[in-house]
């Protein structure tokens, strides 16, 4: 289910121009050097064609709650998607959000040196400079008080979002934000749902980062919940000022 991307007032990205592309269920913001808003949305559709007409002819690709395999003439949404969920142990539709804001971000930054697309929580980053993502955590007190500085050598990078009680996705956990980081949108978005369905309460969060440890490719994690969390990876944790 859609839901407004509210938190976005409190979003910036100096030095960048950012405009929104909605199509159907795809909500992106996009912040790059131009305005490259017709590029992305002829993109969006050709991605959002290829995934429909494919779950058309093997529905099980939306519903499966665990990893499946796609054939080798598959698109290559579909055969990301199913890696990236085959390395995390999650269903395929556990990294939709992060696949769109990882084939878009990669396509604009063949035309824009620098590039962020955030896809309801889930963040592609191609930057000259070195940026602050804030750590959205619902009623939790660390809300939007922690955030992750990425240095530009760094990037791109994929910074992606999951939450028991913030949004529509589906997570067996409990965590207000569990954050992973890794080289691919695509794959931080499985991590994040794997590891947040690991988390049930403060106690288990060192479970959370033990199944972020055993993930190929994962960077780094940080795990939510009330006013705990845990950190581990090569991750620069900040304080944040009080949003507005």
């Amino acid at each position: 289910m859609y839901q407004p991307r509210t938190y976005r007032h409190l979003i910036h990205s100096p030095g960048l121009i950012s405009f929104e592309v909605i199509e159907q269920e795809t909500d992106l913001l996009i912040s790059a050097k131009t305005n490259l808003e017709h590029e992305a949305r002829v993109l969006i559709r050709e991605l959002r064609h290829n995934l429909a007409d494919f779950i058309y002819h093997a529905p099980f690709f939306a519903s499966s709650l665990v990893p499946v395999d796609v054939p080798e003439n598959a698109p290559t949404i579909v055969k990301e998607m199913a890696t990236a969920a085959n390395l995390a142990g999650v269903g395929p539709m556990a990294t939709v959000a992060g696949v769109f804001a990882q084939r878009v971000g990669e396509a604009l930054s063949k035309i824009s040196p620098e590039v962020i697309v955030e896809n309801g929580g889930d963040i592609y980053l191609q930057s000259k400079q070195r940026r602050v993502v804030a750590i959205w955590a619902g009623s939790s007190p660390l809300s939007g008080a922690l955030g992750l500085e990425i240095p530009p050598e760094e990037t791109p990078l994929g910074i992606c979002t999951s939450s028991a009680t913030v949004g529509p996705s589906l997570s067996f956990g409990r965590t207000d934000a569990t954050v992973a980081v890794a080289a691919s949108a695509t794959l931080a978005d499985a991590a994040a749902t794997a590891i947040g369905n690991a988390v049930s309460s403060a106690k288990e969060i060192n479970r959370g980062i033990n199944v972020a440890q055993g993930i190929p490719g994962v960077k780094g994690t940080v795990i939510i919940i009330g006013d705990k969390f845990g950190i581990w990876g090569d991750l620069r944790l900040c304080t944040l000022p009080s949003a507005p």
